[in-house]
């Protein structure tokens, strides 16, 4: 007798990749604090991070790698968007 091997289904693996992130907000110094945080305590791992604060300009930015699987950027910057300071975050 035979017995043929049964597969589960095929699913792929999310790998952590680095991920590029824009994001444009409000508060300057309190601002950016406020979203290194978020990530921090989100777990993510911050790399090549950017910060432009400008006297006198109402929203600043910031662009940083991050470690992320691609499940999981949508719903970061998503968790990004709904912080009070942040104008729009977006992957570059």
């Amino acid at each position: 007798m035979s017995r043929s091997a049964t597969y589960s289904s095929y699913r792929t693996s999310s790998f952590l990749a680095r991920r590029r992130i824009a994001t444009y907000f409000t508060g300057g110094t309190n601002g950016i604090l406020m979203l290194v945080s978020a990530l921090q305590q989100r777990g993510f791992a911050v790399h090549d991070l950017s910060v432009d604060i400008r006297d006198g300009v109402p929203e600043s930015s910031m662009v940083c790698t991050v470690m992320v699987t691609n499940d999981d950027i949508t719903l970061l910057l998503d968790h990004l968007r709904d912080l009070p300071s942040v104008v729009s975050a977006e992957r570059v």
